[in-house]
């Protein structure tokens, strides 16, 4: 009887747990998915000046319009696409009219344009800030020489073209061999949902597995009484 009681009382608080567990990833899927509302609806607001002191926490995903002019010297950031394939971005330095240098991410090109010329000069741009965290223990070293770069680590490029450490993820064309690629939230972890599954599904394992090992004594003890 002791046996049983503790195996009962084990399987009950197991279950608990589990079902708690994926209880807290639901209410986690919905804070996630307010946020990501929340992103997609300030990333396509209308855009507004750089502000004069942005902050990664504060500003991030803010949209932006700037004007003046894309200057020489830029750095290739090599990326593969879903739907392009490999190839780099382009992160150029840009003065705007009022006289501050801030860095665009362009957009993509394939690896065999890595070199080309693109339109430098006058231009307006709209697009958003970011501060991508991209780094990792498996991101390899840059290769400066060959310029190569693994990361849009903001303030590492910013002193590579002597700017603010400000990127602005370009949503309007600034070349016509460079295909935008603005932020959205698609690239945002939400497994979630996933988690909440698992959990669940551990938690009606349990309880199978409780009720057999609740109820094998039993019957074993009427297998008996029947010889």
């Amino acid at each position: 009887m002791g046996r049983l009681l503790f195996l009962a009382v084990f399987g009950v608080t197991g279950f608990v747990v589990l079902i708690a567990l994926g209880t807290w990833q639901v209410q986690r899927l919905e804070w996630k998915q307010a946020i990501l509302a929340e992103i997609d609806s300030r990333l396509t607001a209308e855009p507004v000046d750089l502000p004069e002191a942005p902050e990664p926490e504060i500003d991030r995903y803010l949209p932006v319009a700037v004007a003046g002019e894309m200057r020489q010297g830029e750095v290739h950031v090599l990326v593969s696409t879903r739907d392009f394939g490999a190839g780099y971005r382009i992160i150029a330095p840009f003065e705007t009219e009022t006289g501050r240098r801030i860095m665009v991410d362009r957009g993509f090109v394939p690896t065999e344009a890595k070199d080309a010329e693109r339109p430098l000069g006058a231009m307006r741009i709209e697009g958003n800030l970011h501060w991508p965290q991209e780094v990792d223990s498996y991101t390899p070293e840059a290769d400066p020489a060959r310029n190569i770069w693994f990361a849009r680590e903001v303030p590492v490029l910013a002193a590579q073209l002597g700017t603010e450490p400000v990127l602005l993820i370009a949503r309007t064309p600034t070349a016509p061999d460079v295909t935008p690629l603005p932020v959205d939230s698609a690239g945002i972890p939400n497994d979630h949902l996933q988690y909440a599954i698992t959990w669940f599904g551990l938690a009606a394992v349990w309880a199978v597995m409780t009720g057999y090992f609740l109820w094998r004594p039993g019957r074993r003890r009427d297998d008996e009484r029947a010889t």
